[in-house]
Formats: C-alpha cells, structure tokens, sequence
C-alpha cells in the first residue's frame, strides 16, 4: 500500500523522485485517478502527479451526475450513450456510498423540444442501449400524474413527462476514493506536484521534471510511458512535447447555482428544456435544490473559472420560466461553481453541439495524451489508455500485463455489499454512530459519504469524547482528522470543497467551522503564519466567488 497521508508527503516525494516508474499519469481528476487504478491493478508500478488537489479542476465541478447522456442519442452518438450507460451501473456497484440511482423526470410540453412520442422512444432506446435492468426502466406519465410528482412545473402547455433513472454522485468524492484505490494497490501518488517539462532519453520521452507548488522544489520523476490526462491542460503539455497537431482542445464553460430547499423545495429532478432549446439539471440534494448547467466558449484562466452575471441570470430565467411557482432572485442564490469541459474541438458546431468522446492521441515521443469523454466513462477510457499502454510494453520490452481488471474492482469505501447491501449497512452504521452520541442525520452523513472507510471516522469520534481540538464537534474533528490521515488534504479549499464538498452544499457551515478547522490543520501540517494567511484567503474568495459573479 503507498502513502496517502498529508503527513507522509516528503516520504512519497522522497521515494517518486527515486524511482522509474512503468507509468506516470499526469493529472489527479477522474480520468487521471481512474488510469492509475487501472495501470496498478494490472501489476505496472505506477506513479501520479496533479498539479493542483486531486479532483480540484473539472472533476469537482461537474453537474455532479453518472448518467448516460440521454441528449446525445438527438447528435446520433449511439455508441458512446451504450458505452456509458453501461458504465453507470458498474460505476455504482463499485462505489455505492458515492453513486446513488436517481429518478429523473423529463416534462415535455407543447412546442418543446420533446413530444410523448419522441420522449418514449428516446427513453426506449435509451434502456436498451445501456443495458438498463428492468426495475429501472423508463415509464410515461400523464399530465396529472406528472404534475402530482412534480407540483412546481409550469403547467402551461404541459402534457405529461418521461420517468427514468440516472445516478447522484460526489464527483470529487469518487474520484478521491479511486485515487486512494489506487494508492491502496502500491499506486504514488501526489498532489501539487506541476509538471515544468519533459525528460528525454534521445527522442522518448524518460520522465518529467516537477516543481512542489507547497515548497518550491524541484525534482525528476523517472518512468517508462508517460500519460498525459491533464483534462484543460492537454494541450499545454502536448506542445511542451511539440505534439500539438489537427485536433486541439476547445474548452467550454458550465456553471450551477445552489438554493436551499426553503426557497425552491424541489422533491423530483427534472431534466427540461429551455426557452433557446438547451437541457438543464434542476436535482434535489440533501436540503438544497441545485440547478445548471450552462454551455459557454471559455477562454480565460483554466484554473479559476468563475459564474458571471450573464450565467447566473440565464439559469434564473431558466427556472423561472420551467418552475413559475418558484420566485427566486440573485440573493436566494447561496452557493455556485463554474467547470470546464476539455472537448474535442469541431469546427462550426455550438458548444452544446461538440461531441463528448474522449480519443487518445500516442505523441512521437511515446507520450499517450487522452481528452474528451464523460465523467461516467471514466474507467472505460481508463481501460482504454492502459490497453494501448499495455500493447506498448509487449512490443518494445517484451512485458506482458494482466488484462483490465476494474469491472467488478471496488472503490476505497465501497465495500459495502453493493447496491442491495448499501441501505442494510447505512442502517446497521447509522446506529453505531448515535451510539457513540452523534445524531442520526450526522450518523448516516458519515456512513453515505465514507462508506466502508467509516470505522475509521467511528474512531476519532470516539477519541474526540465530547468536544474536539479547538472546539470542533466529534463531527467534524472525525471528518477533519480522516482527510489529514487518509486523503492527502493539503489546505483549507481542499477540505472544505473536495474533501466534503460543504463550500457548494453547507456554506453556512464553511463560515461556522473555518477557524477552527484552520488552526487543527496548522498545527498538524505545521504551517507557517504566511502559509496560514494564504491558504486562509485562497479560501475566503471562493467563498466570494460562489456567490458573487463577475461582470459579463
């Protein structure tokens, strides 16, 4: 098992920059993460480096969904909508704690993009294409029955609805425990650790040079195939290895807003469409309502992306326009987050257009670059990559590896029994956790999110008693002490948006919990006051920033 601690950081750093790798991933976001599980699975020593936090660039900040991309059956993308819609099943059975089957319903009314008939047939197609079991298939309800389920929707022109399920997940969650999977199978990997450019033994590329973003260091990792899944940032590396040809990346933006359920208590997702004849998300979740996406040419800084005036009153107009019962306004908005897709640029098509297939392109140098793709196709173009790699291993070293093994692999906090098994354990942990004096709400939060891994929380509330360091509830201390032992969390935005996830769906608990969080991690990370301030003020302009936009 390698080192996945924030406390065993220059150890791992110590051993990467001494070792040759079989494989170096570059890029720690689902792709990333699902390649370095793959490649150590199949028995190749292989090595990660993220130049940011795990999951910190679009894995964190997608519509938060494994779902098979119902809209692109309209594009004729047959076989990517039956490659991923197989996929959210085995995604699910190997991490349920993170993946939660989700009913959707699909209105359709007079003059909208869809009618009963193409509805039925779309969702018809849809189940056999992506294998989908027969208690999930999809059914079609009548005006009443739609508006009895989802009493919010405009009911102007309605004429009833499509019912089929997709998956809810954490998406920096799963990609988290897919990246301690694959540390959990001898996997090194680590977190800000920037790629400068490059190694070459003659004309193939040998391995990189990095820099630590935490200290300013600068090291070698060695490794014998180099991956370049670096989401946005493929192109980058690719020219630095002067293989940017025809095809590019063209990036677009897509933007969410978050209400609590007091002001838009939406009990049913609904996937509708909008007056411009876009599809958008409005999904319920765990108090809050949260609605997006949008679908914009982005061109500005790919680390920072941000929600501007325009994106949030086209989602406004959107609900209002879909749910006129609702009368939210820009001051009911109380969290939001901007992400970019790395899509595959076509030329004279919309962004809404491009397609969302992932290619992978192997550089002259024997770098394989890989973009595109789906959150939800994450382990196939896993699989994907580290077959080519694989061949590349036979042809050149005479190597042979295992097959892919991932199919039926489970995550790191997975270990639950399945999706059958999950509500039976959610149950047995959420008495062991009132037990030890938590709530019930916090003791199944716990059990849903850590699945599995839970015990391990269990213990630090128990050894918190009755009040944590610096005055954080066994509750939080749990969660705080876990991300520092065992989710190589590094600064406050790490915790507090990747690691929980609570900056998007609990800000009031980011304003109640940063001070004390800060100064447990401080003291743990041994930081010093400047390191403090800035992580500190990294922190307080996102919190800005999820709820005031910029001009445009």
């Amino acid at each position: 098992m390698s080192a996945f601690s924030s406390k065993q950081r220059n150890s791992q750093k110590e051993h990467m920059s001494h070792t040759e790798f079989d494989v170096l991933v570059i890029g720690g976001g689902i792709t990333g993460s699902g390649i370095a599980l793959d490649a150590a699975t199949r028995g190749m020593n292989t090595g990660l480096v993220e130049m940011q936090d795990f999951a910190a660039g679009t894995s964190s900040r997608s519509t938060k969904l494994v779902h098979g991309g119902l809209r692109y059956l309209k594009q004729f993308e047959v076989k990517m909508v039956a490659e991923v819609g197989k996929e959210r099943e085995i995604v699910y059975q190997n991490a349920p704690h993170v993946t939660t089957p989700e009913w959707m319903m699909l209105p359709f009314h007079q003059g909208g993009n869809f009618g009963p008939f193409s509805t039925s047939l779309g969702l018809r197609v849809y189940d056999f294409l992506a294998g989908v079991k027969k208690s999930e298939r999809r059914k079609m309800f009548s005006r009443e029955e739609t508006l009895r389920r989802a009493p919010l929707l405009k009911q102007d022109g309605l004429r009833g609805s499509g019912y089929y399920v997709e998956y809810k997940t954490d998406d920096a969650r799963l990609t988290i425990e897919t990246a301690k999977e694959a540390a959990a199978n001898d996997a090194s990997m680590i977190n800000y650790t920037k790629v400068l450019d490059f190694v070459y033994d003659g004309e193939r590329a040998a391995g990189v040079t990095v820099e630590d973003q935490l200290s300013g260091e600068t090291y070698t990792i060695h490794a014998r195939k180099i991956v370049n899944a670096a989401g946005p940032w493929v192109d980058q590396l690719r020219e630095k290895d002067n293989a940017k040809k025809q095809k590019h990346l063209r990036l677009t933006k897509g933007i969410h807003l978050v209400f609590d359920d007091t002001v838009f208590p939406l009990t049913q997702a609904v996937y509708f469409d909008t007056p411009d004849g876009r599809m958008v998300f409005a999904i319920p979740r765990e108090g809050k309502t949260y609605v997006g996406t949008t679908d914009t040419v982005y061109e500005g800084d790919i680390a920072n992306p941000k929600m501007t005036e325009s994106d949030r009153d086209y989602l406004l107009d959107a609900i209002a326009d879909m749910f006129p019962k609702v009368t939210v306004t820009k001051d009911d908005v109380e969290s939001s987050w901007a992400g970019l897709r790395p899509l595959i640029a076509e030329e004279g098509k919309d962004p809404s257009e491009i397609s969302r297939k992932d290619e992978i392109w192997e550089h002259d140098s024997g770098i394989f670059s890989i973009a595109g793709g789906k959150l939800t196709g994450y382990r196939k173009m896993a699989q994907h990559v580290v077959d080519k790699v694989a061949s590349r291993f036979k042809e050149e070293y005479g190597v042979a590896f295992q097959s892919c093994q991932t199919k039926y692999w489970k995550l790191s906090g997975g270990d639950v029994g399945g999706g059958k098994g999950f509500p039976g354990f959610l149950k047995e942990k959420t008495k062991e956790g009132e037990a030890l004096g938590l709530s019930a709400e916090e003791a199944a939060y716990l059990a849903r999110t850590y699945g599995s891994n839970v015990d391990q929380l269990f213990a630090d509330v128990k050894e918190a008693g009755e009040k944590g360091p610096y005055g954080m509830t066994p509750f939080v201390y749990a969660q705080v002490n876990y991300a520092l032992e065992q989710e190589m969390t590094e600064t406050l935005m790490d915790f507090f948006t990747r690691r929980t996830g609570a900056l998007f769906f609990d800000i009031h608990w980011v304003h109640d919990w940063k001070d004390a969080v800060q100064s447990y991690m401080a003291e743990k990370l041994e930081w010093s006051t400047d390191q403090a301030d800035q992580y500190r003020e990294m922190l307080e302009k996102q919190l800005h920033d999820a709820v005031v936009p910029v001009q445009g």
